[in-house]
């Protein structure tokens, strides 16, 4: 019985290979196929136009094909071409299948030469062809001529190296008869990726064209360089011919006619020439694809797989729905909300695990970014005590007040509490700029409908503008509600009464600090230290049980020193302006931090304590009017102290309730609102935007895609089926055995018929490891024995050395009878078997 699909295979990798080549690309998927390699003129345009019978090839000197040309043999009724690139054009005039070639080549490659690994498919349709598909690949070259690229050599190799590396790739190696076939370019190549020869076969061409004496007998029956799929001869017309528009078909006659008037080759006439070639590359092409087919299978399933998840976004693309634009914008639209809303809350299907996006940044700005903000508006601490001062001067007016005055204390606060809108107005545009962001992600999934997306973008995006504006205005609100009442009842609140209570021992700052000494006195010594608004005290370690000093803060000022030379501490000093001793009998401490960023915190604290730097004398000294310096009345500078640590409070109370109330205030006016429209009015202002029709217009690359996506996905599973259907116990030659060449040098040994009586080799009978890969088929008009032709079909299905393919039909023959001949042509020992 034969194999149903087996004739289907061949059609089947075909339109695999349209369906990827439309898409430009291969799924990753090798499919067999029959690679044409060879020298620049070595006939390999001719032989496959001798396959189609039509002249179709561009012609002319140096490189032709700079592209690869996919090739395609359909047998049909029609006889007419078509090309992947021109769909739905049919060509009947091959004149204009190789002008369309040339065309489509310099389209690509420009017209100076150069060459280009996009392939060119062609399918041909004609009664006097067999289901084949080859590449014919540019001729390899030694020198780049005219304006060709200097490596024109290794891009041609590399291009032709794409190919055949490819397991799944048969080999045609084509070499001209009239050049060493030891200097063959093709089989040199070939023999590179295909060392042990299992995927290469040989064409000999120009066998006419040798000189006279000599002949390639020995080439053709597999002894010189041996090929495990042996050599078949062809001759192809010469110049002469083509410039005279020789018919191919008679060209094939006088193909037919040479190899059997000419001596040396007419013993192997029958397996030499075209139609015998195109009939073993049909075969062994088949032979091929069914070997590769379990693994074929496996690929084809994974990419089925894969394709399944990208076709299921178009299931609502139904064209013959005539509700089909209205149903793919609502579910379009609802899905914008369900993403939008997802990243948000935090609960997409997709997690980004390498950055903070949507809700999670939202976050960030509204608990790191924005308290930062707050905290970056750190009170120049010399500018604010100088600030209270005139505040507390200027309400006292002409006289000199007792009592620290209330109105001060809330005109600083005003002050400082004005100071928040900024970063709250900052948080505001960060939270918009990261929903304006979300809004593009979220609109990605409508590529499909360019229109739709842009709509879609522009009318959440102009929503949260507006909520924008609105949501600033409510903050700007916040602050005016904090600026309108001054709350000193808030139960966080210090108040006067606890201020005057506790500012001459209210702590500042606590903290390590290290007290340089000479070396002489005992080194340098780390201490924790105190301060206070009256005085600086340092003890043995934190727990602050045995004071080491108290140093009272009158009459100090601070200095800055240089780092040490030997030292990676940074130092800063304190001294006694009156000259006295400071500590024992030195004139200044010298206290040292780990970094900068302590030293000025520290000297931000002494600020605080009354205890100003150095140069601020001097500056005061040089101010234009000596009554606007900061006064250095105790009781004044206890009123600001007072004053100070009360703003500190209050505006940390405030700064507590912004951070608390901002947050809340942007979810609720922007954030939710937002959610809010896309889920109710998105749609509204959609239909109110423009025609429903054009919001729906697919974009051409994308319906581009949808179709090749469709219609790959169909091929993988027709192929699938086609895959199926056909029988795992598929009778075919199998790969012809290893070509023993070890006998080359000696002389040949004559083999054995079959029965065992010796007699010279045949053309076409097994020999032993080093016979020609191909059967010898009958001289036209001889008769043989019916016993011989019976021997012949055994040796055909038991003796595979010698056979490494068979024709198509040999697959169809009957189990049973093969069973008989067997039985018939080599009887049991000790019987006899008569016919």
């Amino acid at each position: 019985m034969g194999n149903r699909g087996m004739e289907d295979l061949i059609p089947l990798i075909n339109k695999l290979q349209d369906a990827f080549s439309s898409i430009g690309q291969s799924c990753n998927l090798d499919l067999p196929q029959i690679a044409v390699v060879g020298g620049q003129s070595a006939g390999k345009s001719s032989v496959l136009e001798n396959f189609v019978g039509r002249d179709f090839l561009p012609r002319g000197s140096g490189i032709v094909t700079r592209r690869p040309l996919i090739l395609q043999l359909v047998n049909s009724k029609a006889e007419y071409a078509e090309f992947l690139h021109c769909k739905g054009r049919k060509f009947v005039d091959f004149d204009e299948v190789r002008l369309e070639i040339e065309a489509e080549t310099d389209r690509i490659t420009g017209s100076n030469k150069g060459i280009s690994p996009i392939p060119i498919n062609l399918r041909v349709y004609s009664p006097h062809v067999l289901n084949l598909t080859l590449i014919d690949l540019p001729g390899m070259t030694k020198v780049a001529v005219g304006d060709q690229p200097v490596d024109i050599e290794h891009q041609i190799r590399d291009m032709l190296l794409q190919f055949i590396t490819k397991e799944s790739c048969l080999i045609l190696a084509v070499t001209p008869a009239n050049t060493d076939l030891a200097n063959s370019d093709a089989l040199k190549i070939a023999k590179e990726v295909d060392p042990q020869g299992l995927r290469t076969i040989g064409v000999i061409t120009k066998l006419d064209l040798m000189d006279e004496g000599t002949d390639a007998r020995d080439i053709l029956e597999n002894k010189l360089l041996p090929l495990r799929r042996g050599y078949i001869g062809v001759v192809n017309r010469s110049q002469k011919d083509i410039d005279g528009k020789k018919d191919i078909r008679a060209a094939l006659a006088a193909e037919r006619k040479f190899f059997l008037s000419h001596p040396a080759y007419r013993h192997i006439a029958e397996r030499m020439g075209t139609p015998h070639l195109q009939k073993t590359l049909n075969q062994q092409l088949t032979n091929h694809i069914r070997d590769t087919l379990p693994g074929l299978r496996n690929k084809l399933q994974s990419q089925l797989l894969s394709l399944e998840k990208e076709v299921e976004e178009y299931k609502n693309f139904r064209p013959d729905d005539p509700a089909r634009k209205t149903k793919a914008l609502l579910q379009m639209v609802q899905q914008f909300g369900v993403d939008f809303e997802k990243c948000i809350e935090g609960s997409g299907d997709q997690v980004d695990t390498s950055n903070l996006s949507g809700g999670a940044k939202i976050n960030r700005i509204f608990h790191e970014r924005f308290p930062f903000e707050l905290v970056k508006m750190e009170f120049d601490e010399k500018e604010l005590r100088k600030e209270i001062s005139y505040a507390i001067k200027n309400i006292h007016g002409v006289r000199t007040g007792l009592f620290t005055p209330d109105l001060a204390f809330e005109a600083i606060v005003k002050k400082q509490v004005i100071k928040l809108k900024d970063p709250c107005l900052k948080c505001v545009d960060l939270v918009v700029t990261e929903l304006v962001t979300l809004i593009r992600k979220c609109t990605e999934k409508l590529g499909s409908y360019p229109r739709l997306r842009e709509e879609t973008e522009r009318i959440v995006t102009t929503y949260v503008r507006e909520r924008d504006s609105k949501t600033k205005d409510q903050v700007l609100l916040l602050i005016d509600i904090e600026l309108s009442y001054i709350n000193t009842n808030h139960e966080d609140f210090i108040g006067f009464a606890n201020q005057l209570s506790d500012s001459r021992v209210q702590v500042i700052r606590r903290g390590w600090l290290t007290i340089n000494i000479s070396i002489m006195k005992g080194g340098s010594k780390d201490y924790w230290f105190v301060l206070t608004a009256e005085s600086l005290s340092w003890y043995k370690d934190e727990e602050e049980k045995e004071k080491k000093y108290m140093l009272p803060l009158d009459n100090l000022k601070l200095r800055d020193l240089e780092k040490g030379f030997m030292s990676s501490k940074h130092v800063f000093a304190i001294f006694n302006t009156e000259q006295r001793n400071v500590y024992k009998d030195l004139r200044q401490i010298e206290l040292a931090c780990d970094t900068q960023e302590d030293v000025d915190s520290w000297k931000a604290s002494f600020l605080r304590a009354g205890v100003y730097p150095e140069k601020d004398q001097g500056e005061n000294e040089d101010a234009m009017n000596p009554s606007d310096t900061v006064s250095m009345d105790p009781q004044l500078e206890r009123q600001v102290e007072t004053i100070r640590n009360l703003v500190d409070s209050y505006i940390g109370i405030v700064n507590k309730t912004i951070r608390d109330l901002m947050p809340k205030t942007i979810m609720h006016l922007m954030i939710n609102s937002a959610k809010d429209f896309i889920h109710s009015e998105l749609l509204a202002y959609l239909y109110s935007a423009g025609d429903q029709g054009s919001l729906m217009e697919e974009s051409a690359e994308q319906a581009q895609r949808r179709d090749e996506m469709l219609k790959m996905y169909h091929a993988l599973k027709e192929a699938l089926v086609i895959i199926g259907d056909i029988s795992t116990t598929t009778i075919s030659t199998p790969m012809p055995p290893p070509v023993d060449d070890t006998w080359l040098p000696s002389a040949i040994v004559p083999s054995r018929h079959l029965n065992g009586a010796p007699s010279q080799p045949t053309p076409g009978s097994p020999r032993a490891h080093a016979r020609p890969p191909s059967p010898a088929q009958p001289l036209a008009g001889v008769r043989r024995p019916a016993r011989a032709v019976a021997a012949r079909t055994a040796a055909g299905l038991l003796g595979r050395a010698a056979h490494p393919v068979e024709p198509a039909r040999s697959i169809k023959q009957s189990p049973v009878l093969s069973l008989l001949l067997l039985v018939w042509v080599f009887p049991p020992r000790g019987k006899n078997i008569t016919g």
